[in-house]
């Protein structure tokens, strides 16, 4: 087995993805830091940190790649009936710590977190310099699910999502997607392949695409100024 590849931590370069292991599949390098550029110089190479408590970091390029383009989202009969009784209420970028917070909590709960107390600081730096987002889905004043993730020019790349209340998340990432969709965004990245993603119309992509769409919408002006999220845009569809 070829060693890991360490990260200098005077310098944000990162080894080139096809170098990333087959086994595990798609880790790629270990160290470094979690500072704000850092991540962005990651994500604008389609490398992500997933890690825990008990590791260090760890910095993956996943092949294939879980993706969505917004316009193929697949709304459920179900999800469909949820939309239109106008039970919840969506926002954008209103609750980012609480949104990460449950995330983080739910799963560690369930199966144990990535979400550390390290992750959590580091995304919401990221949220307060304009780059990390959230989506929250409200009955009343109560937060019953929502997301979030990095926005880079035309692209989304998604962390992680939660419920409180039966698809809740579902609704998020549709209304994510469908407000996407509006604005122009050419993909949405879910990084690692699971049923509940494909469920939602989400396909694999191989390392060497992924690549080729990130070089293109990577860098492109997004016409969203502010996050705020149009229920129109959820409706219409």
């Amino acid at each position: 087995m070829k060693p890991i590849v360490w990260l200098n931590p005077d310098s944000l370069d990162f080894p080139p993805v096809d170098q990333a292991f087959e086994d595990p599949p798609g880790l790629l390098a270990a160290g470094g830091d979690l500072r704000p550029e850092r991540l962005l110089a990651a994500y604008s190479r389609g490398i992500f940190p997933w890690y825990d408590d008990d590791s260090p970091i760890l910095w993956w390029s996943p092949d294939p790649r879980m993706v969505l383009q917004p316009a193929q989202v697949h709304v459920s009969r179900s999800l469909a009936k949820l939309i239109r009784q106008d039970r919840y209420r969506i926002t954008m970028d209103t609750a980012f710590g609480d949104v990460i917070g449950h995330c983080a909590n739910l799963r560690a709960e369930r199966e144990g977190t990535w979400i550390t107390d390290e992750m959590q600081a580091a995304y919401r730096q990221l949220h307060r310099l304009g780059h990390a987002h959230s989506v929250e889905v409200w009955q009343d004043d109560r937060l019953q699910g929502g997301l979030y993730g990095i926005a880079m020019g035309k692209l989304f790349f998604g962390e992680s999502m939660f419920s409180l209340a039966p698809n809740t998340s579902k609704l998020a990432f549709v209304a994510l997607a469908r407000q996407l969709q509006h604005w122009g965004f050419a993909m949405i990245d879910c990084q690692m392949p699971t049923e509940h993603l494909h469920s939602l119309g989400a396909s694999t992509l191989s390392r060497a695409d992924f690549q080729a769409v990130l070089q293109q919408w990577r860098a492109v002006e997004s016409p969203a100024a502010a996050w705020v999220f149009d229920m129109n845009v959820l409706k219409k569809h």
